[in-house]
Protein backbone atom coordinates (compact mmCIF):
# COMPACT_ATOMS: atom_id res chain seq x y z
CA UNK A 1 0.00 0.00 0.00
CA UNK A 2 1.40 3.39 -1.03
CA UNK A 3 -0.37 6.66 -0.31
CA UNK A 4 0.47 10.17 -1.51
CA UNK A 5 0.00 12.80 1.20
CA UNK A 6 -0.45 16.53 0.53
CA UNK A 7 -0.27 19.28 3.17
CA UNK A 8 -1.11 22.98 2.60
CA UNK A 9 -2.92 24.04 5.79
CA UNK A 10 -0.57 26.88 6.77
CA UNK A 11 2.85 28.03 5.57
CA UNK A 12 4.48 24.74 4.56
CA UNK A 13 3.83 23.23 1.15
CA UNK A 14 4.47 19.51 1.46
CA UNK A 15 4.04 16.19 -0.32
CA UNK A 16 5.14 12.69 0.63
CA UNK A 17 4.64 9.02 -0.18
CA UNK A 18 4.32 6.52 2.69
CA UNK A 19 3.72 2.78 2.50
CA UNK A 20 1.47 0.59 4.58
CA UNK A 21 4.25 -0.34 6.99
CA UNK A 22 4.99 3.30 7.81
CA UNK A 23 8.10 3.57 5.67
CA UNK A 24 8.55 7.09 4.35
CA UNK A 25 9.42 6.69 0.66
CA UNK A 26 9.67 10.45 0.12
CA UNK A 27 8.94 13.57 2.17
CA UNK A 28 9.34 16.95 0.49
CA UNK A 29 8.64 20.16 2.44
CA UNK A 30 8.96 23.73 1.17
CA UNK A 31 8.90 26.33 3.93
CA UNK A 32 7.60 29.85 3.32
CA UNK A 33 9.51 31.47 6.19
CA UNK A 34 11.24 34.02 3.97
CA UNK A 35 7.93 35.17 2.47
CA UNK A 36 6.31 35.74 5.87
CA UNK A 37 9.28 36.92 7.93
CA UNK A 38 8.89 40.63 7.02
CA UNK A 39 5.38 40.55 8.51
CA UNK A 40 6.28 38.70 11.71
CA UNK A 41 3.68 36.01 11.05
CA UNK A 42 1.80 34.09 8.40
CA UNK A 43 -0.16 36.15 5.85
CA UNK A 44 -2.96 33.87 4.56
CA UNK A 45 -3.12 35.24 0.99
CA UNK A 46 0.66 35.01 0.55
CA UNK A 47 0.58 31.45 1.88
CA UNK A 48 -2.18 30.39 -0.51
CA UNK A 49 -0.44 31.91 -3.54
CA UNK A 50 2.82 30.18 -2.62
CA UNK A 51 1.01 26.83 -2.43
CA UNK A 52 -0.39 27.43 -5.93
CA UNK A 53 3.08 28.26 -7.26
CA UNK A 54 4.91 25.26 -5.80
CA UNK A 55 2.54 22.39 -5.04
CA UNK A 56 2.53 20.72 -8.48
CA UNK A 57 6.32 20.60 -8.59
CA UNK A 58 6.59 19.25 -5.05
CA UNK A 59 4.11 16.46 -5.79
CA UNK A 60 6.04 15.48 -8.93
CA UNK A 61 9.27 15.44 -6.91
CA UNK A 62 7.73 13.36 -4.10
CA UNK A 63 6.43 10.74 -6.51
CA UNK A 64 9.76 10.63 -8.38
CA UNK A 65 11.81 10.29 -5.18
CA UNK A 66 9.50 7.48 -4.03
CA UNK A 67 10.22 5.64 -7.27
CA UNK A 68 6.56 5.20 -8.15
CA UNK A 69 4.14 6.50 -10.73
CA UNK A 70 0.62 7.71 -10.04
CA UNK A 71 -0.71 4.40 -11.33
CA UNK A 72 1.23 2.59 -8.60
CA UNK A 73 -0.37 4.58 -5.78
CA UNK A 74 -3.20 3.13 -3.70
CA UNK A 75 -4.67 6.42 -2.55
CA UNK A 76 -4.35 10.20 -2.30
CA UNK A 77 -4.62 11.81 1.15
CA UNK A 78 -4.80 15.54 1.76
CA UNK A 79 -5.37 17.96 4.59
CA UNK A 80 -9.03 19.03 4.33
CA UNK A 81 -8.81 21.16 7.51
CA UNK A 82 -8.47 22.72 9.93
CA UNK A 83 -6.27 25.54 8.70
CA UNK A 84 -6.12 28.70 6.62
CA UNK A 85 -8.99 28.08 4.25
CA UNK A 86 -7.26 29.42 1.12
CA UNK A 87 -4.31 27.11 1.55
CA UNK A 88 -6.51 24.13 2.47
CA UNK A 89 -8.49 24.64 -0.75
CA UNK A 90 -5.34 24.60 -2.90
CA UNK A 91 -4.23 21.20 -1.59
CA UNK A 92 -7.74 19.78 -1.51
CA UNK A 93 -8.55 20.62 -5.12
CA UNK A 94 -5.18 19.36 -6.32
CA UNK A 95 -5.64 16.04 -4.51
CA UNK A 96 -9.16 15.65 -5.87
CA UNK A 97 -7.88 16.23 -9.41
CA UNK A 98 -5.16 13.57 -9.01
CA UNK A 99 -7.57 11.07 -7.47
CA UNK A 100 -10.14 11.66 -10.20
CA UNK A 101 -7.69 11.56 -13.11
CA UNK A 102 -6.01 8.35 -11.91
CA UNK A 103 -9.14 6.75 -10.37
CA UNK A 104 -7.56 6.50 -6.94
CA UNK A 105 -9.26 6.38 -3.52
CA UNK A 106 -9.51 9.88 -2.04
CA UNK A 107 -8.89 10.50 1.67
CA UNK A 108 -9.81 13.83 3.31
CA UNK A 109 -7.60 14.04 6.41
CA UNK A 110 -8.04 16.09 9.57
CA UNK A 111 -4.68 17.83 10.01
CA UNK A 112 -4.86 17.42 13.79
CA UNK A 113 -5.54 13.70 13.48
CA UNK A 114 -2.46 13.41 11.27
CA UNK A 115 -0.39 14.90 14.11
CA UNK A 116 -2.11 12.51 16.52
CA UNK A 117 -1.38 9.39 14.46
CA UNK A 118 2.21 10.23 13.48
CA UNK A 119 3.56 8.35 16.49
CA UNK A 120 1.95 5.17 15.17
CA UNK A 121 3.97 5.59 11.97
CA UNK A 122 7.27 6.22 13.78
CA UNK A 123 6.87 4.10 16.94
CA UNK A 124 3.92 1.77 16.38
CA UNK A 125 2.06 3.12 19.43
CA UNK A 126 -1.04 1.05 20.22
CA UNK A 127 -4.47 2.49 21.03
CA UNK A 128 -5.48 3.91 23.43
CA UNK A 129 -2.91 6.56 24.30
CA UNK A 130 -2.82 10.06 25.75
CA UNK A 131 -2.02 12.86 23.32
CA UNK A 132 -0.62 16.30 24.10
CA UNK A 133 -1.11 18.31 20.93
CA UNK A 134 0.86 21.57 21.06
CA UNK A 135 1.11 23.86 18.06
CA UNK A 136 0.65 27.44 16.96
CA UNK A 137 -3.11 27.09 16.80
CA UNK A 138 -3.95 24.35 19.31
CA UNK A 139 -3.05 23.12 22.78
CA UNK A 140 -5.09 20.08 23.78
CA UNK A 141 -4.99 16.88 25.79
CA UNK A 142 -6.94 14.00 24.29
CA UNK A 143 -7.38 10.27 24.69
CA UNK A 144 -6.78 8.68 21.27
CA UNK A 145 -9.07 5.66 21.23
CA UNK A 146 -8.76 4.80 17.54
CA UNK A 147 -8.78 6.28 14.05
CA UNK A 148 -11.39 9.03 14.14
CA UNK A 149 -12.10 8.38 17.83
CA UNK A 150 -10.92 11.05 20.27
CA UNK A 151 -11.97 12.11 23.75
CA UNK A 152 -10.89 15.61 24.64
CA UNK A 153 -9.77 16.11 28.25
CA UNK A 154 -8.51 19.67 28.03
CA UNK A 155 -8.02 22.57 25.62
CA UNK A 156 -6.69 26.11 25.70
CA UNK A 157 -9.24 28.67 26.82
CA UNK A 158 -7.34 31.51 25.10
CA UNK A 159 -3.96 31.33 23.36
CA UNK A 160 -2.21 28.22 22.11
CA UNK A 161 1.33 27.69 23.38
CA UNK A 162 2.92 28.07 19.95
CA UNK A 163 1.12 31.40 19.55
CA UNK A 164 2.46 32.53 22.93
CA UNK A 165 6.01 31.56 21.88
CA UNK A 166 5.68 33.57 18.66
CA UNK A 167 4.27 36.64 20.40
CA UNK A 168 6.97 36.53 23.10
CA UNK A 169 9.62 36.45 20.38
CA UNK A 170 7.97 39.39 18.63
CA UNK A 171 7.85 41.41 21.87
CA UNK A 172 11.59 40.82 22.31
CA UNK A 173 12.50 41.49 18.69
CA UNK A 174 13.82 37.96 18.17
CA UNK A 175 12.36 37.50 14.71
CA UNK A 176 10.18 34.86 13.09
CA UNK A 177 9.53 31.98 13.62
CA UNK A 178 9.36 32.69 17.31
CA UNK A 179 9.48 29.23 18.87
CA UNK A 180 13.03 28.28 17.84
CA UNK A 181 14.23 31.84 18.58
CA UNK A 182 12.90 31.76 22.15
CA UNK A 183 14.33 28.29 22.74
CA UNK A 184 17.76 29.38 21.49
CA UNK A 185 17.82 32.54 23.63
CA UNK A 186 16.63 30.66 26.72
CA UNK A 187 19.68 28.37 26.72
CA UNK A 188 21.86 31.14 28.18
CA UNK A 189 19.18 32.70 30.40
CA UNK A 190 18.30 32.60 34.10
CA UNK A 191 14.77 31.18 34.42
CA UNK A 192 14.40 32.42 38.01
CA UNK A 193 15.13 36.12 37.42
CA UNK A 194 11.58 37.17 36.49
CA UNK A 195 8.52 36.15 38.49
CA UNK A 196 6.20 34.93 35.74
CA UNK A 197 2.78 33.30 36.34
CA UNK A 198 1.83 29.64 35.82
CA UNK A 199 -1.80 29.95 34.66
CA UNK A 200 -4.31 27.30 35.82
CA UNK A 201 -1.74 25.21 37.72
CA UNK A 202 -3.49 23.26 40.46
CA UNK A 203 -6.96 23.34 38.91
CA UNK A 204 -8.93 20.10 38.78
CA UNK A 205 -9.54 20.24 35.03
CA UNK A 206 -7.03 19.72 32.21
CA UNK A 207 -7.44 23.05 30.40
CA UNK A 208 -4.66 25.48 29.45
CA UNK A 209 -4.27 29.27 29.46
CA UNK A 210 -1.29 31.22 28.15
CA UNK A 211 -2.59 34.76 27.62
CA UNK A 212 -1.68 35.81 31.17
CA UNK A 213 1.85 34.49 30.78
CA UNK A 214 2.25 36.35 27.50
CA UNK A 215 0.90 39.55 29.10
CA UNK A 216 3.32 39.20 32.02
CA UNK A 217 6.24 39.04 29.58
CA UNK A 218 4.97 42.20 27.85
CA UNK A 219 4.79 44.04 31.19
CA UNK A 220 8.35 43.06 32.05
CA UNK A 221 9.50 44.32 28.66
CA UNK A 222 7.72 47.63 29.28
CA UNK A 223 9.46 47.97 32.67
CA UNK A 224 12.86 47.33 31.11
CA UNK A 225 12.39 49.85 28.33
CA UNK A 226 15.11 48.62 25.98
CA UNK A 227 15.89 45.03 27.00
CA UNK A 228 19.53 43.99 26.74
CA UNK A 229 20.57 40.64 25.31
CA UNK A 230 20.85 39.38 28.90
CA UNK A 231 17.32 40.60 29.68
CA UNK A 232 15.99 38.84 26.60
CA UNK A 233 17.73 35.58 27.45
CA UNK A 234 16.42 35.65 31.03
CA UNK A 235 12.88 36.46 29.92
CA UNK A 236 12.95 33.64 27.37
CA UNK A 237 14.25 31.21 29.98
CA UNK A 238 11.58 32.32 32.44
CA UNK A 239 8.83 32.05 29.84
CA UNK A 240 9.95 28.60 28.76
CA UNK A 241 10.21 27.37 32.35
CA UNK A 242 6.71 28.64 33.10
CA UNK A 243 5.37 26.92 29.98
CA UNK A 244 7.09 23.70 31.06
CA UNK A 245 5.51 23.89 34.51
CA UNK A 246 2.06 24.39 32.98
CA UNK A 247 2.43 21.52 30.51
CA UNK A 248 3.68 19.18 33.23
CA UNK A 249 0.88 20.07 35.66
CA UNK A 250 -1.91 19.82 33.09
CA UNK A 251 -0.49 16.59 31.63
CA UNK A 252 -0.19 15.02 35.08
CA UNK A 253 -3.89 15.60 35.69
CA UNK A 254 -4.70 14.18 32.25
CA UNK A 255 -2.67 11.07 33.07
CA UNK A 256 -4.77 10.49 36.16
CA UNK A 257 -7.93 10.95 34.11
CA UNK A 258 -6.56 8.54 31.49
CA UNK A 259 -6.07 5.88 34.18
CA UNK A 260 -9.66 6.36 35.36
CA UNK A 261 -11.07 6.04 31.84
CA UNK A 262 -8.99 3.06 30.74
CA UNK A 263 -8.49 1.18 34.02
CA UNK A 264 -4.76 1.01 33.31
CA UNK A 265 -1.94 1.73 35.76
CA UNK A 266 0.18 3.46 33.14
CA UNK A 267 0.10 4.32 29.48
CA UNK A 268 1.81 6.25 26.72
CA UNK A 269 1.98 10.02 26.36
CA UNK A 270 2.42 11.10 22.74
CA UNK A 271 3.53 14.69 22.22
CA UNK A 272 2.98 16.09 18.76
CA UNK A 273 2.60 19.40 16.93
CA UNK A 274 5.20 22.05 16.15
CA UNK A 275 5.96 22.97 19.78
CA UNK A 276 6.85 19.31 20.43
CA UNK A 277 10.13 20.03 18.64
CA UNK A 278 11.25 22.11 21.67
CA UNK A 279 14.00 20.10 23.41
CA UNK A 280 13.51 21.73 26.83
CA UNK A 281 9.80 20.92 26.90
CA UNK A 282 10.55 17.35 25.84
CA UNK A 283 12.92 17.02 28.80
CA UNK A 284 10.28 18.32 31.22
CA UNK A 285 7.70 15.88 29.88
CA UNK A 286 10.21 13.01 29.98
CA UNK A 287 10.74 13.66 33.70
CA UNK A 288 6.97 13.73 34.25
CA UNK A 289 6.48 10.43 32.41
CA UNK A 290 9.23 8.77 34.42
CA UNK A 291 7.52 9.84 37.66
CA UNK A 292 4.04 8.79 36.49
CA UNK A 293 5.15 5.48 34.89
CA UNK A 294 4.11 6.57 31.40
CA UNK A 295 6.09 5.95 28.24
CA UNK A 296 6.91 9.15 26.33
CA UNK A 297 6.80 9.15 22.54
CA UNK A 298 7.74 12.21 20.51
CA UNK A 299 8.03 11.88 16.73
CA UNK A 300 11.29 13.23 15.26
CA UNK A 301 11.27 17.06 15.13
CA UNK A 302 10.86 17.06 11.34
CA UNK A 303 7.64 15.07 11.75
CA UNK A 304 6.31 17.32 14.54
CA UNK A 305 6.09 20.35 12.29
CA UNK A 306 3.71 20.27 9.32
CA UNK A 307 4.67 17.70 6.68
CA UNK A 308 3.19 15.44 4.02
CA UNK A 309 4.34 12.16 5.57
CA UNK A 310 1.94 12.45 8.51
CA UNK A 311 -0.92 13.21 6.10
CA UNK A 312 -0.02 10.18 3.98
CA UNK A 313 0.13 7.96 7.07
CA UNK A 314 -3.25 9.17 8.29
CA UNK A 315 -4.47 8.26 4.81
CA UNK A 316 -2.95 4.78 5.18
CA UNK A 317 -4.72 4.30 8.51
CA UNK A 318 -8.05 5.37 7.03
CA UNK A 319 -7.61 3.35 3.84
CA UNK A 320 -6.93 0.18 5.82
CA UNK A 321 -10.30 0.65 7.52
CA UNK A 322 -12.09 1.42 4.28
CA UNK A 323 -12.73 5.05 5.32
CA UNK A 324 -12.60 6.50 1.81
CA UNK A 325 -14.13 9.93 1.12
CA UNK A 326 -16.12 11.23 -1.82
CA UNK A 327 -14.79 13.97 -4.09
CA UNK A 328 -17.27 16.48 -2.69
CA UNK A 329 -15.55 16.48 0.73
CA UNK A 330 -15.44 20.13 1.89
CA UNK A 331 -12.55 22.32 2.97
CA UNK A 332 -12.87 23.14 6.67
CA UNK A 333 -11.34 26.09 8.50
CA UNK A 334 -12.40 24.45 11.80
CA UNK A 335 -12.57 20.71 12.44
CA UNK A 336 -12.49 19.58 16.10
CA UNK A 337 -11.17 16.11 16.86
CA UNK A 338 -13.87 15.60 19.49
CA UNK A 339 -17.00 17.41 18.27
CA UNK A 340 -18.97 16.07 21.24
CA UNK A 341 -16.68 17.57 23.90
CA UNK A 342 -18.47 19.96 26.27
CA UNK A 343 -17.79 23.67 25.66
CA UNK A 344 -14.79 25.10 27.48
CA UNK A 345 -15.53 28.61 28.71
CA UNK A 346 -13.48 31.10 26.70
CA UNK A 347 -12.09 28.53 24.28
CA UNK A 348 -14.32 29.53 21.37
CA UNK A 349 -13.20 28.12 18.03
CA UNK A 350 -10.09 26.57 19.60
CA UNK A 351 -12.22 24.05 21.51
Amino acid sequence: MRVLGIETSCDETAAAVVDGDGRILSNVVLSQLDEHRPYGGVVPEIAARAHIDHLDGLIARAVEEAGVGFAELDGVAVTAGPGLIGGVMVGLMTAKAIASAHRLPFLAVNHLEAHALAARMTDGVAFPYLLLLVSGGHCQLLVVEGVGRFRRLGTTIDDALGEAFDKTAKLLGLGYPGGPAVEAAARSGDPARFDLPRPLIGRDDCHFSFSGLKTAVRREVEKLGEPSDRDKADLCAGFQAAAGDVLADRSRRAMRRFRELTGRDGGTLVVSGGVAANAYLRQRLAALCAAEEFALVCPPPALCTDNGAMIAWAGVERLKLGLVDSLDAPARARWPLDPDAPPAAGAGVKA
